[in-house]
Protein backbone atom coordinates (compact mmCIF):
# COMPACT_ATOMS: atom_id res chain seq x y z
CA UNK A 1 0.00 0.00 0.00
CA UNK A 2 1.29 3.36 -0.56
CA UNK A 3 2.37 5.16 2.37
CA UNK A 4 0.52 8.47 1.28
CA UNK A 5 -3.09 6.44 0.96
CA UNK A 6 -3.19 6.14 5.08
CA UNK A 7 -3.61 9.95 5.22
CA UNK A 8 -6.71 11.69 4.45
CA UNK A 9 -5.86 15.05 4.70
CA UNK A 10 -1.99 16.30 4.89
CA UNK A 11 -1.19 20.17 5.77
CA UNK A 12 1.72 21.61 6.81
CA UNK A 13 0.70 22.59 10.66
CA UNK A 14 -2.59 21.25 12.23
CA UNK A 15 -3.86 23.58 14.89
CA UNK A 16 -6.29 21.91 17.50
CA UNK A 17 -8.54 24.73 18.76
CA UNK A 18 -10.25 27.50 17.71
CA UNK A 19 -9.89 29.84 20.46
CA UNK A 20 -7.38 33.18 20.20
CA UNK A 21 -4.36 30.59 20.48
CA UNK A 22 -4.91 28.80 18.02
CA UNK A 23 -6.66 31.33 15.32
CA UNK A 24 -3.54 33.02 15.96
CA UNK A 25 -1.14 30.50 15.26
CA UNK A 26 -3.18 29.87 11.66
CA UNK A 27 -2.83 33.55 10.74
CA UNK A 28 0.77 33.21 11.56
CA UNK A 29 1.16 29.83 10.11
CA UNK A 30 -0.17 31.00 6.62
CA UNK A 31 1.64 34.43 6.76
CA UNK A 32 4.59 32.25 6.88
CA UNK A 33 4.02 30.20 4.00
CA UNK A 34 2.49 26.40 5.34
CA UNK A 35 -0.50 24.96 4.00
CA UNK A 36 -2.35 25.40 7.80
CA UNK A 37 -5.89 23.28 9.07
CA UNK A 38 -7.88 24.71 12.14
CA UNK A 39 -9.85 21.95 13.63
CA UNK A 40 -12.78 21.91 16.17
CA UNK A 41 -14.17 19.98 18.31
CA UNK A 42 -17.61 21.78 18.85
CA UNK A 43 -19.90 23.08 16.08
CA UNK A 44 -18.73 26.88 17.25
CA UNK A 45 -16.25 28.73 16.84
CA UNK A 46 -14.34 30.72 19.54
CA UNK A 47 -13.59 29.06 22.51
CA UNK A 48 -13.60 30.43 25.54
CA UNK A 49 -11.81 33.50 24.19
CA UNK A 50 -15.29 34.01 22.93
CA UNK A 51 -17.26 33.62 25.61
CA UNK A 52 -14.46 36.11 28.03
CA UNK A 53 -14.18 39.51 27.82
CA UNK A 54 -11.79 39.76 25.06
CA UNK A 55 -9.10 41.19 27.33
CA UNK A 56 -5.23 40.58 26.34
CA UNK A 57 -2.38 41.90 28.88
CA UNK A 58 0.69 42.81 26.87
CA UNK A 59 3.14 44.76 28.57
CA UNK A 60 5.09 47.35 26.67
CA UNK A 61 2.89 47.50 24.01
CA UNK A 62 2.26 50.30 20.84
CA UNK A 63 -0.88 51.49 22.24
CA UNK A 64 0.58 52.31 25.71
CA UNK A 65 3.55 54.23 23.55
CA UNK A 66 1.07 56.06 21.21
CA UNK A 67 -0.61 57.24 24.86
CA UNK A 68 2.60 58.86 26.32
CA UNK A 69 2.78 56.05 29.03
CA UNK A 70 5.90 54.55 29.96
CA UNK A 71 6.52 51.03 30.17
CA UNK A 72 9.71 49.02 29.22
CA UNK A 73 10.42 45.05 29.20
CA UNK A 74 12.66 45.45 32.36
CA UNK A 75 9.62 47.18 34.58
CA UNK A 76 7.28 44.12 32.96
CA UNK A 77 10.14 41.46 33.94
CA UNK A 78 10.07 43.34 37.82
CA UNK A 79 6.63 43.14 37.88
CA UNK A 80 6.35 39.20 37.03
CA UNK A 81 8.84 38.49 39.14
CA UNK A 82 6.55 40.18 42.22
CA UNK A 83 3.83 38.42 40.95
CA UNK A 84 4.30 35.20 39.03
CA UNK A 85 7.92 34.52 40.95
CA UNK A 86 9.51 31.08 39.90
CA UNK A 87 6.12 29.57 39.51
CA UNK A 88 7.33 29.39 35.99
CA UNK A 89 10.27 29.31 33.94
CA UNK A 90 12.12 32.88 33.44
CA UNK A 91 12.66 31.65 30.10
CA UNK A 92 8.77 31.67 29.27
CA UNK A 93 8.36 34.14 30.82
CA UNK A 94 10.96 36.36 28.61
CA UNK A 95 9.68 35.06 25.62
CA UNK A 96 6.13 36.44 26.41
CA UNK A 97 7.21 39.99 27.57
CA UNK A 98 9.56 39.89 24.23
CA UNK A 99 6.83 38.90 21.93
CA UNK A 100 3.40 39.65 23.10
CA UNK A 101 3.90 43.25 21.91
CA UNK A 102 5.21 41.86 18.67
CA UNK A 103 2.41 39.80 18.19
CA UNK A 104 -0.02 42.69 18.95
CA UNK A 105 1.86 44.75 15.93
CA UNK A 106 2.08 41.82 14.10
CA UNK A 107 -1.68 41.66 13.78
CA UNK A 108 -2.17 45.41 13.27
CA UNK A 109 0.10 45.28 10.19
CA UNK A 110 -1.08 41.73 8.71
CA UNK A 111 -4.73 41.31 9.53
CA UNK A 112 -8.32 43.53 10.25
CA UNK A 113 -7.32 42.69 13.89
CA UNK A 114 -7.04 45.64 16.23
CA UNK A 115 -7.04 46.30 19.60
CA UNK A 116 -7.50 49.58 21.88
CA UNK A 117 -6.54 50.14 25.44
CA UNK A 118 -9.00 50.03 28.27
CA UNK A 119 -7.91 53.69 29.99
CA UNK A 120 -6.91 53.11 33.40
CA UNK A 121 -7.26 49.58 34.24
CA UNK A 122 -4.68 48.77 36.02
CA UNK A 123 -2.78 45.54 36.35
CA UNK A 124 -4.33 43.58 38.72
CA UNK A 125 -1.19 44.31 41.79
CA UNK A 126 -0.33 47.93 40.61
CA UNK A 127 1.62 48.79 43.95
CA UNK A 128 4.14 45.93 43.55
CA UNK A 129 7.30 46.99 41.96
CA UNK A 130 6.81 47.02 38.09
CA UNK A 131 3.40 47.12 38.10
CA UNK A 132 1.45 49.90 36.37
CA UNK A 133 -1.49 51.90 37.75
CA UNK A 134 -3.06 52.88 33.96
CA UNK A 135 -2.64 49.32 33.27
CA UNK A 136 -1.25 47.23 30.58
CA UNK A 137 -4.56 45.75 29.21
CA UNK A 138 -5.84 45.89 25.68
CA UNK A 139 -9.26 44.81 24.52
CA UNK A 140 -10.58 44.18 20.88
CA UNK A 141 -12.03 47.29 18.90
CA UNK A 142 -15.71 46.67 17.99
CA UNK A 143 -16.37 44.57 15.10
CA UNK A 144 -19.69 44.26 12.38
CA UNK A 145 -20.51 40.54 12.77
CA UNK A 146 -22.77 40.98 9.43
CA UNK A 147 -18.60 40.52 7.47
CA UNK A 148 -18.69 36.82 8.59
CA UNK A 149 -21.63 36.49 6.86
CA UNK A 150 -22.70 33.00 7.65
CA UNK A 151 -20.38 32.12 10.08
CA UNK A 152 -21.59 34.18 12.63
CA UNK A 153 -24.24 31.55 13.33
CA UNK A 154 -21.27 29.71 14.03
CA UNK A 155 -19.77 32.36 16.60
CA UNK A 156 -19.96 30.84 20.03
CA UNK A 157 -22.36 32.71 22.62
CA UNK A 158 -20.61 34.90 25.25
CA UNK A 159 -20.70 33.40 28.63
CA UNK A 160 -23.60 36.27 29.19
CA UNK A 161 -25.63 38.30 27.17
CA UNK A 162 -26.93 41.82 27.60
CA UNK A 163 -30.54 42.33 27.34
CA UNK A 164 -32.08 43.92 24.15
CA UNK A 165 -28.77 42.81 22.27
CA UNK A 166 -26.83 45.35 23.71
CA UNK A 167 -22.94 45.19 23.17
CA UNK A 168 -20.53 47.45 25.25
CA UNK A 169 -17.11 47.50 25.46
CA UNK A 170 -14.99 46.68 28.40
CA UNK A 171 -14.31 50.48 28.99
CA UNK A 172 -18.37 50.78 28.60
CA UNK A 173 -19.49 48.35 31.43
CA UNK A 174 -16.73 50.19 33.81
CA UNK A 175 -19.10 53.29 33.39
CA UNK A 176 -22.23 52.05 32.40
CA UNK A 177 -21.67 50.65 35.85
CA UNK A 178 -21.72 54.33 37.64
CA UNK A 179 -25.47 55.27 35.55
CA UNK A 180 -26.94 56.21 39.14
CA UNK A 181 -23.84 57.72 40.47
CA UNK A 182 -21.68 59.50 37.87
CA UNK A 183 -22.51 61.95 35.19
CA UNK A 184 -19.89 60.23 33.00
CA UNK A 185 -21.96 56.98 34.10
CA UNK A 186 -25.48 58.38 32.56
CA UNK A 187 -23.15 59.58 29.30
CA UNK A 188 -21.65 56.64 28.53
CA UNK A 189 -24.91 54.46 28.90
CA UNK A 190 -26.49 57.17 26.84
CA UNK A 191 -23.76 57.04 24.21
CA UNK A 192 -23.98 53.13 24.21
CA UNK A 193 -28.10 53.29 24.06
CA UNK A 194 -28.06 55.73 20.69
CA UNK A 195 -25.06 53.35 19.27
CA UNK A 196 -27.40 50.43 20.17
CA UNK A 197 -30.01 52.27 18.12
CA UNK A 198 -27.77 53.56 15.31
CA UNK A 199 -27.10 50.26 14.60
CA UNK A 200 -30.32 48.85 14.99
CA UNK A 201 -31.70 51.11 12.56
CA UNK A 202 -28.77 50.74 9.90
CA UNK A 203 -28.59 46.63 10.57
CA UNK A 204 -25.25 46.56 12.03
CA UNK A 205 -24.45 43.73 13.74
CA UNK A 206 -22.01 45.16 16.80
CA UNK A 207 -19.74 42.73 18.80
CA UNK A 208 -17.51 43.52 21.54
CA UNK A 209 -15.13 42.09 24.19
CA UNK A 210 -14.13 38.26 23.34
CA UNK A 211 -17.23 38.03 20.41
CA UNK A 212 -15.34 41.04 18.52
CA UNK A 213 -11.71 39.38 19.55
CA UNK A 214 -13.04 35.73 17.84
CA UNK A 215 -14.97 37.60 15.05
CA UNK A 216 -12.09 39.67 13.99
CA UNK A 217 -9.62 36.20 13.99
CA UNK A 218 -11.98 34.48 12.15
CA UNK A 219 -12.65 36.97 9.53
CA UNK A 220 -9.02 37.21 8.81
CA UNK A 221 -8.86 33.55 8.73
CA UNK A 222 -11.62 34.10 5.96
CA UNK A 223 -9.66 36.25 4.43
CA UNK A 224 -6.74 34.09 4.10
CA UNK A 225 -8.64 31.23 2.50
CA UNK A 226 -7.15 29.28 5.76
CA UNK A 227 -10.12 26.49 6.50
CA UNK A 228 -11.61 25.67 9.78
CA UNK A 229 -13.46 22.09 10.33
CA UNK A 230 -16.05 22.33 13.12
CA UNK A 231 -17.58 19.28 14.87
CA UNK A 232 -13.86 17.78 13.77
CA UNK A 233 -12.72 15.95 17.59
CA UNK A 234 -8.63 15.01 18.51
CA UNK A 235 -8.78 11.43 19.21
CA UNK A 236 -5.47 10.90 19.93
CA UNK A 237 -1.52 11.76 18.25
CA UNK A 238 0.25 9.83 15.77
CA UNK A 239 4.16 9.58 16.63
CA UNK A 240 6.74 8.13 14.36
CA UNK A 241 9.61 7.30 15.00
CA UNK A 242 9.35 9.88 18.25
CA UNK A 243 7.82 12.74 16.43
CA UNK A 244 4.67 13.67 16.46
CA UNK A 245 3.51 13.55 12.32
CA UNK A 246 -0.69 14.18 12.79
CA UNK A 247 -3.65 13.24 14.10
CA UNK A 248 -6.49 10.66 14.44
CA UNK A 249 -9.67 13.04 14.39
CA UNK A 250 -13.24 12.01 14.28
CA UNK A 251 -15.15 14.43 12.26
CA UNK A 252 -18.77 14.06 12.19
CA UNK A 253 -18.80 10.89 13.22
CA UNK A 254 -15.76 9.62 10.63
CA UNK A 255 -12.84 8.61 11.77
CA UNK A 256 -9.77 10.61 9.73
CA UNK A 257 -6.54 10.48 9.56
CA UNK A 258 -4.56 13.91 9.25
CA UNK A 259 -0.64 14.00 8.43
CA UNK A 260 0.99 17.52 9.82
CA UNK A 261 4.55 18.00 8.38
CA UNK A 262 5.54 20.63 10.27
CA UNK A 263 3.94 20.07 13.61
CA UNK A 264 0.22 19.55 15.61
CA UNK A 265 -0.33 22.61 17.81
CA UNK A 266 -2.58 21.47 20.99
CA UNK A 267 -4.69 24.22 21.41
CA UNK A 268 -8.06 22.94 22.83
CA UNK A 269 -8.50 24.19 25.92
CA UNK A 270 -8.01 22.92 29.59
CA UNK A 271 -10.19 20.26 31.24
CA UNK A 272 -12.92 22.78 33.60
CA UNK A 273 -15.63 20.36 32.03
CA UNK A 274 -14.24 16.97 33.01
CA UNK A 275 -15.56 16.35 36.39
CA UNK A 276 -12.96 12.87 36.91
CA UNK A 277 -10.08 15.55 36.00
CA UNK A 278 -11.36 18.32 38.23
CA UNK A 279 -11.55 15.79 40.99
CA UNK A 280 -8.17 14.22 40.33
CA UNK A 281 -6.15 17.52 40.16
CA UNK A 282 -7.81 20.34 41.16
CA UNK A 283 -8.74 21.54 44.93
CA UNK A 284 -12.20 20.39 47.03
CA UNK A 285 -14.95 20.79 46.20
CA UNK A 286 -15.13 21.09 42.50
CA UNK A 287 -17.81 21.17 39.93
CA UNK A 288 -18.04 21.65 36.51
CA UNK A 289 -21.70 23.57 37.12
CA UNK A 290 -19.09 26.50 38.00
CA UNK A 291 -17.23 27.08 35.35
CA UNK A 292 -17.78 29.57 32.46
CA UNK A 293 -15.05 28.34 30.20
CA UNK A 294 -16.42 26.54 27.09
CA UNK A 295 -18.02 23.45 26.83
CA UNK A 296 -15.95 21.53 24.93
CA UNK A 297 -12.92 22.09 27.23
CA UNK A 298 -12.82 18.98 28.29
CA UNK A 299 -8.85 17.88 28.64
CA UNK A 300 -8.83 16.23 25.27
CA UNK A 301 -5.48 17.76 24.30
CA UNK A 302 -3.53 17.37 27.59
CA UNK A 303 -4.28 13.71 27.52
CA UNK A 304 -3.21 13.46 24.12
CA UNK A 305 0.06 15.36 24.86
CA UNK A 306 0.40 13.54 28.12
CA UNK A 307 0.08 10.10 26.20
CA UNK A 308 2.57 11.14 24.10
CA UNK A 309 4.75 11.50 26.80
CA UNK A 310 4.49 15.38 28.00
CA UNK A 311 4.95 16.69 31.56
CA UNK A 312 2.74 18.55 32.87
CA UNK A 313 2.47 21.26 35.91
CA UNK A 314 0.34 23.59 37.75
CA UNK A 315 -2.49 20.92 37.51
CA UNK A 316 -4.21 22.42 40.75
CA UNK A 317 -5.12 25.56 39.38
CA UNK A 318 -7.52 27.75 37.39
CA UNK A 319 -8.31 31.23 36.75
CA UNK A 320 -10.77 31.17 39.60
CA UNK A 321 -13.40 33.61 40.48
CA UNK A 322 -16.39 34.06 42.56
CA UNK A 323 -19.60 32.75 40.81
CA UNK A 324 -23.07 32.57 40.99
CA UNK A 325 -25.13 29.87 39.76
CA UNK A 326 -29.05 29.96 39.37
CA UNK A 327 -30.75 26.26 39.42
CA UNK A 328 -31.05 25.13 36.15
CA UNK A 329 -29.33 28.27 34.24
CA UNK A 330 -25.39 29.06 33.65
CA UNK A 331 -23.00 30.37 36.42
CA UNK A 332 -22.06 34.21 36.44
CA UNK A 333 -18.65 34.67 36.95
CA UNK A 334 -18.42 38.18 39.24
CA UNK A 335 -15.85 40.84 38.75
CA UNK A 336 -17.12 44.57 39.02
CA UNK A 337 -20.07 43.69 41.55
CA UNK A 338 -17.52 42.80 44.03
CA UNK A 339 -15.96 45.75 44.24
CA UNK A 340 -19.00 48.12 44.36
CA UNK A 341 -19.02 49.97 47.74
CA UNK A 342 -21.90 48.41 50.40
CA UNK A 343 -21.55 45.09 50.10
CA UNK A 344 -19.47 42.00 51.37
CA UNK A 345 -18.20 38.45 51.60
CA UNK A 346 -18.91 36.31 54.57
CA UNK A 347 -18.33 32.65 55.42
CA UNK A 348 -20.61 29.57 56.54
CA UNK A 349 -19.84 31.40 60.24
CA UNK A 350 -20.67 34.65 59.20
CA UNK A 351 -17.41 35.99 59.13
CA UNK A 352 -15.68 37.62 56.48
CA UNK A 353 -12.36 36.13 55.36
CA UNK A 354 -10.66 38.49 52.46
CA UNK A 355 -11.14 41.92 50.71
CA UNK A 356 -13.88 41.69 48.24
CA UNK A 357 -12.82 43.41 45.63
CA UNK A 358 -9.18 42.01 45.62
CA UNK A 359 -8.37 40.18 42.21
CA UNK A 360 -11.03 37.41 41.58
CA UNK A 361 -8.06 34.52 41.53
CA UNK A 362 -7.22 35.68 45.18
CA UNK A 363 -10.70 36.04 46.28
CA UNK A 364 -10.91 32.28 45.68
CA UNK A 365 -7.90 31.03 46.37
CA UNK A 366 -8.30 32.50 50.08
CA UNK A 367 -11.96 30.17 49.78
CA UNK A 368 -9.85 27.01 49.12
CA UNK A 369 -7.10 27.90 51.95
CA UNK A 370 -9.41 28.51 54.60
CA UNK A 371 -12.55 26.24 53.66
CA UNK A 372 -12.86 23.31 56.54
CA UNK A 373 -15.96 21.40 57.59
CA UNK A 374 -15.19 23.45 60.51
CA UNK A 375 -15.37 26.33 58.79
CA UNK A 376 -16.99 26.39 55.91
CA UNK A 377 -15.97 29.25 53.32
CA UNK A 378 -17.42 26.91 50.57
CA UNK A 379 -19.91 28.43 49.26
CA UNK A 380 -19.70 32.07 50.69
CA UNK A 381 -22.15 34.52 50.80
CA UNK A 382 -22.36 37.41 48.90
CA UNK A 383 -24.52 40.07 51.08
CA UNK A 384 -25.62 43.83 50.09
CA UNK A 385 -28.91 46.10 50.92
CA UNK A 386 -30.96 47.92 49.16
CA UNK A 387 -29.23 50.68 48.17
CA UNK A 388 -26.52 48.77 46.75
CA UNK A 389 -29.59 47.21 44.74
CA UNK A 390 -30.95 50.37 43.85
CA UNK A 391 -27.59 51.99 42.16
CA UNK A 392 -25.13 49.17 41.08
CA UNK A 393 -25.72 46.20 38.50
CA UNK A 394 -25.96 42.76 39.95
CA UNK A 395 -24.88 39.86 37.66
CA UNK A 396 -27.25 40.96 34.46
CA UNK A 397 -29.75 42.56 36.84
CA UNK A 398 -29.81 46.70 36.70
CA UNK A 399 -30.02 49.10 39.49
CA UNK A 400 -33.54 49.11 40.93
CA UNK A 401 -34.23 46.48 38.63
CA UNK A 402 -36.81 43.83 40.41
CA UNK A 403 -35.22 40.65 41.17
CA UNK A 404 -37.07 38.18 38.91
CA UNK A 405 -39.59 35.84 41.57
CA UNK A 406 -38.04 32.55 40.16
CA UNK A 407 -34.71 33.65 41.88
CA UNK A 408 -36.64 34.34 45.31
CA UNK A 409 -38.48 31.15 45.36
CA UNK A 410 -35.28 28.40 44.09
CA UNK A 411 -33.32 30.52 46.45
CA UNK A 412 -30.65 31.65 44.50
CA UNK A 413 -31.20 34.78 46.10
CA UNK A 414 -32.24 34.62 49.40
CA UNK A 415 -33.94 38.71 50.95
CA UNK A 416 -34.99 39.26 54.37
CA UNK A 417 -36.07 41.98 56.74
CA UNK A 418 -33.08 42.49 58.84
CA UNK A 419 -30.02 40.75 59.57
CA UNK A 420 -30.74 38.15 61.61
CA UNK A 421 -33.52 36.79 59.67
CA UNK A 422 -31.22 37.03 56.65
CA UNK A 423 -28.59 34.72 58.50
CA UNK A 424 -31.29 32.21 59.59
CA UNK A 425 -31.88 32.14 55.37
CA UNK A 426 -28.21 31.46 55.10
CA UNK A 427 -27.89 29.27 57.74
CA UNK A 428 -25.21 31.03 59.31
CA UNK A 429 -24.91 32.66 62.73
CA UNK A 430 -26.49 35.14 63.43
CA UNK A 431 -24.54 37.12 65.85
CA UNK A 432 -21.69 36.39 64.36
CA UNK A 433 -23.03 38.10 61.03
CA UNK A 434 -24.53 40.82 62.61
CA UNK A 435 -21.47 41.41 64.20
CA UNK A 436 -19.59 41.10 61.03
CA UNK A 437 -21.63 43.91 59.36
CA UNK A 438 -21.60 46.09 62.05
CA UNK A 439 -18.17 45.97 62.10
CA UNK A 440 -17.86 46.69 58.19
CA UNK A 441 -19.76 49.80 58.39
CA UNK A 442 -17.74 50.80 61.12
CA UNK A 443 -14.88 50.77 58.27
CA UNK A 444 -16.97 52.00 56.06
CA UNK A 445 -17.69 55.45 57.76
CA UNK A 446 -14.26 55.92 58.48
CA UNK A 447 -13.18 54.70 54.98
CA UNK A 448 -10.41 52.38 56.30
CA UNK A 449 -10.52 48.89 56.05
CA UNK A 450 -8.79 47.71 59.21
CA UNK A 451 -8.78 44.09 58.11
CA UNK A 452 -8.69 43.65 54.74
CA UNK A 453 -7.50 47.01 53.28
CA UNK A 454 -10.14 46.99 50.63
CA UNK A 455 -9.79 50.45 48.88
CA UNK A 456 -6.63 50.99 49.21
CA UNK A 457 -5.18 49.10 45.78
CA UNK A 458 -5.78 51.05 42.80
CA UNK A 459 -7.11 48.03 41.09
CA UNK A 460 -9.68 48.17 43.76
CA UNK A 461 -10.57 51.69 43.34
CA UNK A 462 -11.10 50.71 39.38
CA UNK A 463 -14.84 49.51 39.83
CA UNK A 464 -15.14 51.74 42.62
CA UNK A 465 -17.92 54.47 43.17
CA UNK A 466 -15.97 57.80 42.82
CA UNK A 467 -18.69 59.99 44.81
CA UNK A 468 -18.91 57.67 47.61
CA UNK A 469 -16.26 59.14 50.11
CA UNK A 470 -13.68 58.52 51.29
CA UNK A 471 -13.52 55.24 50.07
CA UNK A 472 -14.78 54.81 46.86
CA UNK A 473 -15.44 50.60 47.83
CA UNK A 474 -16.76 51.09 51.39
CA UNK A 475 -20.33 51.81 52.04
CA UNK A 476 -22.35 50.83 55.11
CA UNK A 477 -25.35 48.06 54.95
CA UNK A 478 -27.99 49.78 56.54
CA UNK A 479 -31.05 50.33 54.19
CA UNK A 480 -33.28 47.39 54.17
CA UNK A 481 -34.21 44.68 52.51
CA UNK A 482 -30.98 42.87 52.64
CA UNK A 483 -30.13 40.27 49.75
CA UNK A 484 -26.98 37.58 49.96
CA UNK A 485 -26.22 35.06 46.98
CA UNK A 486 -24.04 31.76 47.46
CA UNK A 487 -20.15 32.68 45.96
CA UNK A 488 -18.59 28.73 44.74
CA UNK A 489 -15.04 28.78 43.82
CA UNK A 490 -15.68 29.37 39.95
CA UNK A 491 -13.38 29.73 36.75
CA UNK A 492 -12.53 30.50 33.23
CA UNK A 493 -10.66 27.92 32.66
CA UNK A 494 -8.04 25.74 33.95
CA UNK A 495 -4.06 26.32 34.14
CA UNK A 496 -2.39 23.10 34.31
CA UNK A 497 -1.21 21.61 31.13
CA UNK A 498 1.61 20.50 29.12
CA UNK A 499 4.52 22.09 30.06
CA UNK A 500 6.25 24.05 27.04
CA UNK A 501 9.76 25.86 26.31
CA UNK A 502 9.21 29.37 24.76
CA UNK A 503 8.83 28.59 21.01
CA UNK A 504 5.42 26.38 22.29
CA UNK A 505 7.57 23.06 22.10
CA UNK A 506 5.95 20.63 24.52
CA UNK A 507 8.42 18.86 26.98
CA UNK A 508 9.17 15.64 27.79
CA UNK A 509 9.48 15.03 31.89
CA UNK A 510 13.30 14.91 31.28
CA UNK A 511 13.01 18.74 29.69
CA UNK A 512 13.68 17.29 26.30
CA UNK A 513 11.13 18.71 23.63
CA UNK A 514 8.69 16.36 21.31
CA UNK A 515 9.44 16.80 17.74
CA UNK A 516 6.67 18.50 16.25
CA UNK A 517 4.35 19.04 18.91
CA UNK A 518 3.68 22.03 20.70
CA UNK A 519 0.65 23.63 22.71
CA UNK A 520 -0.20 26.99 24.30
CA UNK A 521 -3.39 28.36 25.80
CA UNK A 522 -4.87 26.07 28.54
CA UNK A 523 -3.88 23.26 27.12
CA UNK A 524 -0.06 24.50 28.30
CA UNK A 525 1.37 24.85 31.77
CA UNK A 526 0.30 28.86 32.29
CA UNK A 527 3.16 31.09 31.78
CA UNK A 528 1.10 33.36 34.88
CA UNK A 529 1.90 30.38 37.49
CA UNK A 530 -0.18 30.73 40.39
CA UNK A 531 -1.01 34.39 39.53
CA UNK A 532 -3.14 36.37 37.94
CA UNK A 533 -0.91 39.69 36.79
CA UNK A 534 -3.71 42.04 34.86
CA UNK A 535 -6.67 41.51 32.93
CA UNK A 536 -6.46 39.58 30.07
CA UNK A 537 -3.31 37.40 31.43
CA UNK A 538 -5.15 33.98 29.74
CA UNK A 539 -5.64 35.16 26.60
CA UNK A 540 -2.28 37.26 26.00
CA UNK A 541 -0.24 34.42 25.84
CA UNK A 542 -2.85 31.82 24.26
CA UNK A 543 -2.53 34.15 21.46
CA UNK A 544 1.36 35.03 21.91
CA UNK A 545 2.46 31.48 22.39
CA UNK A 546 0.34 30.17 19.44
CA UNK A 547 2.52 32.72 17.41
CA UNK A 548 5.39 31.43 18.50
CA UNK A 549 4.34 28.12 18.07
CA UNK A 550 3.64 29.03 14.32
CA UNK A 551 7.44 30.90 13.42
CA UNK A 552 8.89 28.18 14.92
CA UNK A 553 7.07 25.41 12.90
CA UNK A 554 7.55 27.63 9.42
CA UNK A 555 11.63 27.33 10.22
CA UNK A 556 11.62 23.79 11.69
Amino acid sequence: MNAASVWNKTVDFLVVGSGGGGMTAALMAKEAGMDVLVIEKTSFFGGSTARSGGAIWVPNNYLLAQDGIEDSLEQARLYMRHTVGDRSPQSLQDAYLVHAPQMVAWLRDHTCVRFQRVPGYADYYPERPGGLVAGRTLEPVPFDGRKLGPELARLRKPMAEAPAGLAFTAADYRQIGMFMSTWEGKKRALRVGLRWLKHRLSGVRELTMGQALSARLRYAMMQADIPLWLDAALQELIIEEDRVVGARVEREARPLRIRAGRGVLLAAGGFPHNLAMRQQYLPKPTSTDWSVASPGNTGDAIRAGMKAGAAVDLMEEAWWGPSSKPPDEAPFFHVAERAYPGALMVNGLGRRFVNESAPYIDVVHAMYANHSPETPHIPAWFIFDQRYRNKYIFGLFFPMQPIPKRHLENGYIVKADNLKALARLMGVDAANLVETVSRFNEFARAGVDQDFRRGESAYDRYYGDPTVKPNPNLAPLTRPPYYAVRMWPGDLGTKGGLVTDEWARVLRKDGTPIPGLYATGNSMASVMGASYPGAGATIGPAMTFGYLAARHAAGS
